[in-house]
C-alpha cells in the first residue's frame, strides 16, 4: 500500500517508518503540527523532520503553519479536551491530504508514543477515515518503543521533552499535581 504517515516529530517517526517499510508499504510523510509551542520548539521539530527526510530517504509533505492563536482559541476553557481537538485537527488534515493524493491509507506517528491517548487516536482516525473515504491504517507502533528510541539516538534527532502543546510543557515543569500544590500552598 501507499501510506501517508502523519509525523509529529522525527524521533517518533523512525520506528513506524521502519515497520511500515518492513511490511512492504510505500511511505510518504506529512508534517502538520500547529499544536507545537513555543515557536522555537516548532522550528526544532520541523528541522528534525527535514533531517529524517534526508537520512531515511522518505518524501515528506510539509504544511508549515504555526497557528498559535487558532490552537488557543480552540483549547482555552476546554483544556481537558485539548488532546481530542489536537488529534482531530491533525488527523483531519492527514486524511484530506491522503484522499487528494490518492493514497491507499493514512496513519500517524502518534500511535508510537506511550504518552499519547492511543485508543482516542485510533477512534478519531477510524472515524475520519470513514467520513473522508480514505482508510485509516492502524498499527500499535508502541511495540517498537525501545527500537525507535535507539534508532533516533543513532540518527542524532532532536528529542523533545513534551508532546508539543503549551499545556504539556507546563505539566512537564510543574507536574500533573500542580493545582493541588497551589491549593496546599494557599492553605498554609
Amino acid at each position: 500500500m501507499r501510506i501517508l504517515l502523519h509525523i509529529c516529530c522525527a524521533n517518533c517517526a523512525v520506528y513506524p517508518l521502519m515497520s511500515l517499510r518492513e511490511k512492504g508499504h510505500e511511505v510518504y510523510g506529512f508534517f502538520f503540527n500547529p499544536n507545537i509551542h513555543p515557536y522555537q520548539e516548532y522550528r526544532r521539530r520541523l528541522e528534525s523532520v527535514q533531517l529524517l527526510e534526508a537520512r531515511f530517504n522518505v518524501p515528506v509533505i510539509y504544511r508549515d503553519e504555526y497557528r498559535l492563536d487558532e490552537f488557543l482559541r480552540n483549547t482555552v476553557f476546554r483544556e481537558a479536551f485539548r488532546c481530542r481537538y489536537c488529534y482531530h485537527m491533525r488527523l483531519l488534515a492527514s486524511a484530506q491530504v491522503a484522499k487528494r493524493g490518492h493514497f491507499d491509507a493514512f496513519t500517524t506517528t502518534l500511535l508510537y508514543s506511550k504518552q499519547q491517548k492511543h485508543s482516542l487516536i485510533s477512534e478519531i482516525g477510524e472515524s475520519l477515515g470513514k467520513e473522508k473515504g480514505i482508510p485509516f491504517y492502524y498499527e500499535d507502533f508502541r511495540l517498537g518503543w525501545k527500537r525507535g528510541i535507539d534508532l533516533s539516538l543513532e540518527a542524532g534527532f532532536y528529542r523533545q521533552q513534551y508532546c508539543g502543546c503549551i499545556y504539556s510543557e507546563r505539566d512537564r515543569f510543574l507536574g500533573k499535581n500542580r493545582v493541588s500544590l497551589r491549593k496546599a500552598k494557599k492553605g498554609s
